[in-house]
């Protein structure tokens, strides 16, 4: 079973540091933003733009530009509550590692990188198309990257994922698509895209001459 975490901090560090940074910084700018105010119930979306989340709503005053193509990154580091940064850290400390070890930590974190930015692209093309105005942060979509190469593996790679694993990502897969759709507040195209995304990038990467070094 990939997703039993068995080993002890100072081996977790070693074996992943690039989970363990992506977790560093997590943290680190919620602690940021938290001793600026940032979630005091007072403090409205400008709080979060104000640190890089994206959105679509042009013309506020006192956020900067939110048409900034650096949001697309900058957003997957930011979290909306305590319990949202605690629920993505889990997700990310307990299920992604495997990841980092089958893929390499290069790979691993360009994969991660690349399903947020191309899940924040997704939302904002959807949340245009809909003409709804949105502001979105949270590590979902590169984490639901992390899924869809997981799925990948359980469909066309069996033999690198035992059967408890792939019972695992498959049964997590719905659970979350089902907390998707069901919770108002989360955005469905960062979880969808992000997942498409790291389903077909997986794929890309174990072909390219980089990407065939993976076990």
């Amino acid at each position: 079973m990939i997703f039993v975490r068995y080993e002890k901090w100072n081996q977790y560090l070693k074996f992943y540091p690039v989970t363990t940074l992506f977790i560093v910084i997590n943290v680190a700018m919620f602690i940021i933003m938290a001793l600026d105010g940032t979630y005091r119930a007072e403090a409205s979306g400008a709080a979060l733009l104000k640190y890089g989340a994206l959105s679509n709503a042009v013309g506020l005053p006192g956020i900067g530009d939110v048409e900034s193509p650096w949001r697309y990154l900058t957003s997957i580091f930011l979290h909306g509550s305590f319990e949202h940064l605690l629920f993505n850290c889990f997700a990310i400390l307990v299920f992604l590692p495997p990841l980092e070890r089958l893929l390499g930590h290069i790979r691993y974190g360009v994969l991660y990188l690349l399903s947020g930015i191309i899940a924040n692209l997704i939302s904002m093309g959807a949340y245009e198309r809909a003409g709804q105005i949105f502001i979105s942060v949270g590590a979902s979509g590169a984490i639901y990257g992390g899924y869809g190469a997981f799925l990948y593996l359980a469909l066309f790679q069996r033999q690198k994922m035992d059967k408890a694993s792939r019972q695992t990502i498959y049964i997590l897969l719905a659970m979350g698509l089902i907390f998707t759709f069901a919770s108002p507040e989360v955005n469905v195209w960062a979880h969808l895209g992000g997942m498409i995304a790291g389903f077909f990038l997986y794929g890309l990467m174990i072909r390219l001459p980089l990407g065939r070094k993976i076990g």
